[in-house]
């Protein structure tokens, strides 16, 4: 397959208007999740300390690691990606953790790959969050989802496309690559 000729169509997201859902959807998943323990505690009620807020920073900056590392996992399972072909980084100048390939996968294999950290990071600690009623664990898992935003919002655009086409992704910004698979042959 030629990926070198003009992609069929890009997407690109927008960083600015990504964060501001992000932080919706984060106070909204804080909410909801807090509502929630509130019911199954028959109240709501807890303490700030300065060793729950190290906990915190700690734990975020570990999720946001199994984050990136869960895309990559994605990538092998759904894309059958070679280890050797995955990246991941932080791009300080953009502000954002990211995993990225230089091998392309289809629309169906990297919308697998997008949304699989949402549910090991997000969905997971929440589950556990309220099993165990820790609201750390609660507020974790809300800021993860709430990271989430910018893979929701690829996903969305990625959906409106069929499932055989090649996505590439940009290994510098947040934009995506996408060929028609019957175009490349």
């Amino acid at each position: 397959m030629n990926l070198s000729t003009e992609p069929d169509k890009i997407i690109e997201i927008d960083l600015p208007k990504v964060a501001k859902k992000g932080l919706l959807l984060t106070i909204l998943s804080l909410v909801v999740l807090l509502v929630v323990l509130a019911l199954i505690q028959q109240e709501l009620s807890f303490t700030i300390t300065f060793w729950s807020i190290f906990l915190f920073i700690i734990g975020y900056i570990v999720l946001i690691i199994f984050h990136e590392l869960f895309h990559l996992i994605g990538f092998r399972l759904y894309g059958k990606v070679p280890w050797k072909s995955m990246i991941v980084g932080v791009n300080l100048k953009l502000g954002i953790a990211y995993a990225t390939t230089n091998v392309p996968m289809t629309n169906q294999a990297i919308r697998k790959a997008l949304l699989l950290p949402f549910w090991t990071t997000g969905i997971l600690p929440a589950v556990i969050g309220l099993a165990l009623e820790n609201g750390l664990l609660i507020g974790l898992a809300a800021f993860l989802i709430g990271g989430a935003a910018g893979d929701f919002a690829m996903y969305k655009e990625l959906r409106k496309l069929p499932d055989d086409w090649l996505v590439k992704d940009d290994p510098e910004q947040p934009k995506l690559y996408l060929y028609e698979p019957t175009r490349l042959q």
